[in-house]
């Protein structure tokens, strides 16, 4: 499976000098274009080299069904990039961080866990537990007509051989897989102005093994490694007393810092200074950019 992605390398990169690097992807169905340019490009300023890369199934990247968005695969996609840039002759693969938001977010607090390359993590408004944040409060009768529902796409799509699609947004009343306030004018607004490969579909075999994902359960592993958690005060698509929940299970070196807002707020103006310039100076703590001391600061 060949993922795309975009490389940025400081401008001021002396020959033979590796520097920290930064990998980053986006949340739930977005891709590269909407809005992480932003961030990758004041990652690279602040002196880091960094790789933004779309999933598999999604974007630029490879892979069919398109809209197929599982969390483990994603993982599996984030390793890969990690292993990427380690192997870059700019990059220092002993100084190695993880950036993700919502969908993301999690991801890279699971990857963080587990995989000791990562040497620093931030996660901006992450998601921590599906069923707990999503499923957990629908009464039974909702939860086993979810279960048919799921059951039928899986035997439509096993003997007709097509993938089952949900909408990730949709209009108010509208099903969906994202119906909280603001997606779907964050969503199609955004892929308007500057992602219109972006689609808007997920399959439903997604929704079905997304049900059991729980970073939440994992976070007490990340120490040592320093983790940054950044949440929007506001946030209906990851609330924040999950986040809360999260962070306080996780070890020192830890950072909880609480912005006002809602989930969308820190990819664009006027949030987006208040989200970044953290997450900056955090991995320039961590990650020292630059061997002669911080620069910058």
């Amino acid at each position: 499976m060949v993922c795309a992605g975009w490389y940025y390398v400081p401008a001021d990169l002396a020959p033979g000098e590796p520097r920290p690097a930064i990998v980053m992807a986006h949340g739930y169905s977005g891709v590269k274009e909407m809005c992480l340019d932003r961030f990758a490009e004041r990652f690279a300023a602040a002196g880091f080299v960094v790789l933004l890369f779309d999933y598999r199934f999604t974007g630029s990247s490879g892979g069919f069904p398109r809209g197929r968005i599982i969390y483990y695969e994603q993982q599996r996609d984030y390793r890969n990039a990690i292993t990427w840039v380690s192997l870059q002759p700019e990059a220092d693969p002993d100084r190695i961080g993880v950036w993700g938001t919502s969908f993301s977010g999690g991801h890279v607090l699971q990857l963080a866990a587990f995989d000791r390359r990562i040497r620093a993590v931030v996660a901006q408004a992450p998601a921590t537990n599906i069923w707990e944040t999503y499923f957990k409060q629908l009464k039974p009768k909702v939860l086993a007509k979810r279960a048919e529902w799921l059951a039928a796409a899986r035997r439509e799509e096993y003997v007709g051989g097509v993938a089952q699609y949900l909408p990730v947004v949709a209009p108010e009343g509208q099903p969906c897989a994202m119906p909280q306030a603001g997606a779907y004018e964050w969503f199609t607004q955004t892929a308007q102005r500057c992602a219109p490969a972006w689609l808007n579909q997920v399959t439903l075999d997604s929704l079905e093994i997304n049900a059991e994902y729980t970073p939440m359960a994992h976070v007490r592993l990340i120490a040592p490694a320093p983790m940054l958690m950044l949440v929007a005060e506001d946030d209906l698509v990851t609330p924040v007393a999950q986040q809360r929940k999260a962070f306080k299970r996780a070890g020192a070196p830890k950072l909880l810092v609480e912005l006002p807002g809602g989930h969308f707020d820190g990819y664009q103006e006027p949030g987006f200074e208040s989200w970044v310039t953290p997450a900056v100076e955090w991995f320039q703590k961590y990650l020292r950019p630059y061997s002669g001391g911080l620069r910058g600061n």
